[in-house]
């Protein structure tokens, strides 16, 4: 049997789903590892290094679609490649079926199973697969590293003999795997940090980081079973309004990090919220890829409102991608290797089995 992985559109993703330490791996499982020509090069991970470990490097991405049973992306392939996969073979990578549901349809309907590794359920079986947990984590860290960039004063307290310079104030809006992990690295850099979420359950998991948890008065706690936020009554909204408006007054740094799934991300920080912030504040939205969480953020782009500034990458990862792809590529493998009948030396998609149920696309 034989996975491939072919070239990601690099002008939108940078990283890749098999990484070369990874590909002894698959070896071991029994399986044979095909990549395109030049499949990592932008990464500064030549052909070579994939075949010192034992994969074959094929020309074209044409040649690996054709001879590989399963194709491991990062994102969905091009119409272009999506249209030359064939029946009973398996694409697997973060495909994105909210917003892909006609191309989906129209290749699972010729026998091409279809698995997104988004829709992951949260057990502790799945959490070595856990690819949204992996890359939170890195895109909370550098969202705290770039937005201290832009920032232009000291963040850390420092008491010198011609004054004291006051640490920076940081809010963290969700406390998700980003969310923690912003909180973290804020922390290690010598921020005040505060944090909110719709769930009540996080405020254990902030205080333990050294943050200090905002909650609405009286709130109940919004989580779903898979442990992800609820959308918000009308009147939390108010609430949580009022609380926000009051607490970005002493705010130097915004981190934003609330998503729901399959869902435009919801508007936290309104405009008349930043107008109440101090002049040279900073406002990092992870959620720019989905909406953004501030009603100002333009994805891709720095916006200055009232002094205020207000960025949002479609992709942080893009710029840590070998990181990332280090963290994907483990994940991916994890859920081939559960799916893999190292006896038979074939792929299994066991309906019965949560994991292969809840991320197949049907």
């Amino acid at each position: 049997m034989k996975i491939g992985s072919i070239t990601e559109n690099r002008d939108k993703e940078q990283r890749v789903a098999i990484t070369p330490e990874i590909v002894k791996k698959y070896i071991s499982l029994g399986l044979e590892v095909c990549l395109s020509k030049d499949y990592a090069s932008h990464l500064g991970i030549n052909s070579k290094l994939y075949e010192i470990e034992g994969a074959t490097i094929l020309n074209s991405d044409d040649e690996v679609i054709s001879t590989s049973n399963a194709i491991l992306q990062m994102n969905i392939p091009n119409d272009t490649n999506l249209n030359k996969l064939k029946k009973d073979q398996i694409l697997i990578g973060v495909l994105n079926p909210y917003t892909n549901t006609e191309k989906l349809k129209n290749i699972i309907s010729k026998n091409i199973n279809c698995f997104s590794l988004e829709l992951l359920p949260r057990i502790t079986r799945a959490q070595s697969m856990d690819i949204l947990s992996s890359q939170a984590n890195l895109a909370g860290y550098k969202a705290v590293v770039d937005s201290f960039a832009f920032f232009q004063k000291a963040i850390p307290m420092m008491m010198t003999a011609a004054g004291t310079i006051s640490a920076a104030k940081v809010l963290v809006v969700g406390a998700g795997v980003a969310g923690l992990q912003a909180i973290a690295t804020a922390k290690r850099m010598g921020a005040i940090v505060h944090a909110t979420d719709v769930r009540s359950a996080s405020k254990e998991q902030v205080e333990s980081l050294g943050g200090k948890f905002l909650m609405v008065e009286g709130s109940e706690n919004l989580e779903t079973e898979g442990g992800y936020a609820k959308e918000t009554s009308e009147d939390f909204q108010k609430k949580q309004e009022d609380l926000l408006k009051e607490t970005l007054k002493k705010i130097d740094i915004v981190i934003c990090t609330a998503l729901i799934p399959g869902k435009k991300a919801p508007i936290i920080i309104k405009k008349e919220m930043i107008e109440v912030m101090q002049n040279g504040s900073v406002i990092y939205d992870l959620a720019a890829s989905q909406g953004g969480n501030s009603e100002l953020t333009i994805a891709d782009e720095i916006k200055e409102y009232n002094g205020v500034k207000i960025m949002g990458d479609r992709n942080i990862l893009n710029k840590l991608p070998i990181s990332a792809s280090n963290l994907y590529a483990k994940n991916m493998f994890n859920f081939i290797n559960n799916m893999f009948n190292k006896e038979k030396k074939t792929f299994e998609i066991n309906s019965e089995d949560e994991i292969i149920n809840k991320t197949k696309v049907k």
